[in-house]
C-alpha cells in the first residue's frame, strides 16, 4: 500500500468519447461545478483528448477540481454578455470556467461579424482557456475567419531575464476551406505546452527532455518538478517572448484583465480567482474577398499540399479524431489515482 490507496488498485481504462465526457462531468460535479458547466467543460476536455492534445484534456481534471473546490473557480457561475459597440461584445465569465462563457458568446460574435464585417469578443473574469483552436474552428465552420488570444499565469521570462512575466499565452487562427474541414493554427509561445511538464509530474516521471524548461534560478533543467517551479523555454527565443507581449496586450490589456505576472497558478486551488482575459475576433471574408474567397484560398492550400511531406495546419487533429472516434481514449491509472487521492470515488 502507498498510503490509503493501493498502486495496484488502478489500471488504464479505455473509454468511448461519450463515456469520457460522462466521467469528466461526474468529477467536476463532485468538486462543486454545476451540471450545466460541468457538461460544457467536460466536452471541451474530451475534444482536446480526441484531437491528441492530452495536456489540455482529462489531465486537467485534478487542477480544475482543486480550483472549483477551493472557490478559485466558481463552478456555478453563469456568464453574461453585453454588446458594447456595433462590433464589440463583452462577456463576463463570472470567475467561472472559460468554456461556458465562450460557448455563450460565439453565436453572438458570429452574428456581429456577419452584420458589420468584423466582431470582437472580449472575455473577462475568466480562467484557463483550454485548446485555443476549438472556438476559432467553430467560427470557421460557420464560414468566418477567426483569431483567438489568451493569457495565462506567468511561466515565461522575457528573453534575457529570469523572472516569469508572460504566460504560455496561446494564439489560434482558423479559416474555412472549400468543401472540407477548416485549417486551424493553434500554438503557445512556449517551446512545449506547460501541461507536458504537469503530466510528467503526475506520472511520477523525474526527468523531462532538454530544452523544455529553466529552473527557478534561470538554469536549463531536465528535472520535471524543477521545471514546473521554474520557467518555460519560449519558442524562437527572443521572438517567442515578443509574440507573448503581443498576446498579453490583446488578451489582458484590451480586456482590462489580470496580467500574467499577477495571475495565480492554473494548477492548484491556492490564491484568488485568475480573472484573466481572452479575445476572439471573427471576420466575414465576404466584404473584402467576395464570394471567391474559398476558391482563391484553395489555390494556396493546394500549393502547400502539393509539396512532398507538407500539410495544412491542423491536419493531424482530423486523423486523431477519426482514430479516437473508433478506439476511444485511455483514462490513465495515474490520473485515477490522483483523483481518488482528492476524494473522488466512482
Amino acid at each position: 500500500m502507498e498510503g490509503p490507496i493501493a498502486r495496484a488498485a488502478f489500471h488504464d481504462r479505455r473509454l468511448s468519447l461519450g463515456e469520457a465526457r460522462a466521467f469528466a462531468a461526474r468529477v467536476l460535479e463532485r468538486f462543486g461545478t454545476s451540471p450545466a458547466n460541468a457538461a460544457i467543460t467536460a466536452d471541451a476536455l474530451v475534444r482536446a483528448e480526441a484531437d491528441g492534445l492530452g495536456t489540455h484534456g482529462l489531465a486537467r481534471l485534478p487542477s480544475y477540481s482543486a480550483m472549483a473546490a477551493a472557490g478559485k473557480i466558481d463552478g456555478n457561475a453563469v456568464p453574461s454578455l453585453r454588446r458594447m459597440s456595433p462590433s464589440v461584445l463583452a462577456v463576463d465569465a463570472g470567475n467561472g470556467f472559460a468554456y461556458p462563457a465562450i460557448e455563450l458568446g460565439l453565436p453572438a460574435i458570429a452574428d456581429i461579424a456577419r452584420e458589420t464585417g468584423i466582431g470582437m469578443m472580449a472575455v473577462r473574469r475568466s480562467s484557463h482557456f483550454g485548446v485555443a483552436g476549438q472556438p476559432v474552428e467553430k467560427l470557421a465552420e460557420a464560414g468566418l475567419v477567426a483569431l483567438a488570444f489568451a493569457n495565462a499565469s506567468a511561466s515565461i521570462a522575457p528573453w534575457g531575464g529570469r523572472k516569469p512575466v508572460f504566460g504560455t499565452n496561446p494564439i489560434a487562427f482558423a479559416t474555412p476551406l472549400k468543401a472540407r474541414a477548416p485549417a486551424v493554427v493553434d500554438l503557445s509561445v512556449a517551446k512545449v505546452a506547460r501541461g507536458n511538464i504537469l503530466a510528467a509530474v503526475q506520472r511520477g516521471d523525474e526527468t523531462i527532455p532538454e530544452g523544455w524548461a529553466f529552473d527557478a534560478e534561470g538554469n536549463p533543467t531536465t528535472d520535471a518538478k524543477a521545471g514546473l517551479a521554474g520557467t518555460m523555454v519560449p519558442m524562437g527565443e527572443a521572438k517567442g517572448t515578443a509574440l507573448a507581449f503581443v498576446i498579453e496586450v490583446m488578451a489582458a490589456a484590451l480586456t482590462a484583465s489580470t496580467f500574467a505576472f499577477d495571475t495565480p497558478s492554473f494548477f492548484d486551488g491556492k490564491g484568488p480567482p485568475a480573472a484573466v482575459g481572452q479575445v476572439i475576433i471573427a471576420i466575414d471574408p465576404g466584404p473584402m474577398a467576395g464570394d471567391a474567397y474559398l476558391d482563391h484560398l484553395e489555390r494556396l492550400a493546394l500549393a502547400i499540399e502539393h509539396e512532398p511531406g507538407a500539410r495544412l495546419p491542423g491536419t493531424r487533429r482530423l486523423v486523431n479524431r477519426a482514430r479516437t472516434a473508433r478506439e476511444g481514449i485511455v483514462l490513465g491509472a495515474a490520473l485515477q489515482r490522483a483523483l481518488a487521492g482528492m476524494g473522488f470515488e466512482e
